[in-house]
């Protein structure tokens, strides 16, 4: 199984290869070069494997919630590359894979990720870790709302990951009824975690056609229902 993944949902860029087990990867912090930077980086891992783009067998992405730009980007990326090489795309929430870092150093804690989202408010969600210890979606589905809304969890043991914490840390904490067992608030998503949750999503046959591959934007989700 080849798999090449990229994300660039928010500050990072980043590409991963998924080469039979073994992943390559390429990341930068540059919040304005996403453009610039990210066909060298996919680029790279395949030169890094020695693989050429005709041997990939899927391409995935982050699909959001982010950065209304990045999500474009992505996309527009990944469905280029799918359609010239008539590839299947698995498209991987950018929370979840955020919050696969922090369930590789904890996996028996379930991880809060959260995201800025800008205009006062985070996009969040809860996760688990499935049987693999992978990222499963929790009680708490993928949700954007001002940080002193979330859904109070007191009493339950967490961790959190994500710069919606760097931004609003004391406020999702009460929002939460109590402090994390572990924080990483410095932290963004990366291609490295997509490619992994994009294996195992792929397996499970949830790849889609480029044509069906669309970013998530959380934001425009909430406006429509009010």
């Amino acid at each position: 199984m080849k798999l090449l993944a990229i994300e660039t949902a928010t500050e990072g860029c980043s590409a991963a290869l998924w080469c039979e087990g073994e992943i390559l990867h390429r990341e930068q912090e540059a919040p304005r070069a996403h453009g610039r930077l990210i066909l060298p980086m996919m680029q790279a891992v395949l030169d890094e494997a020695g693989v050429d783009l005709g041997a990939v067998d899927a391409l995935a992405f982050g699909r959001g919630p982010g950065a209304f730009t990045g999500l474009r980007m992505a996309c527009a990326v990944i469905q280029g590359v799918a359609f010239a090489r008539d590839l299947p795309v698995v498209p991987v929430s950018t929370l979840a894979s955020l919050a696969q870092r922090a369930l590789d150093q904890a996996p028996e804690l379930p991880v809060m990720a959260a995201l800025d989202a800008r205009m006062g408010e985070v996009y969040w969600a809860m996760y688990g870790a499935d049987v693999e210890g992978l990222a499963m979606l929790g009680s708490l589905p993928e949700q954007v709302s001002a940080p002193d809304q979330l859904a109070d969890q007191s009493g339950q043991a967490y961790q959190a990951i994500g710069r919606g914490w760097q931004t609003y840390g004391a406020v999702l904490a009460a929002s939460m009824g109590q402090e994390p067992q572990n924080l990483a608030a410095n932290l963004l998503p990366r291609a490295h975690e997509v490619a992994r949750l994009a294996v195992r999503d792929f397996a499970q046959g949830l790849g889609v056609s480029a044509d069906e591959a669309m970013p998530v934007y959380l934001r425009d989700q909430v406006v429509k229902t009010r």
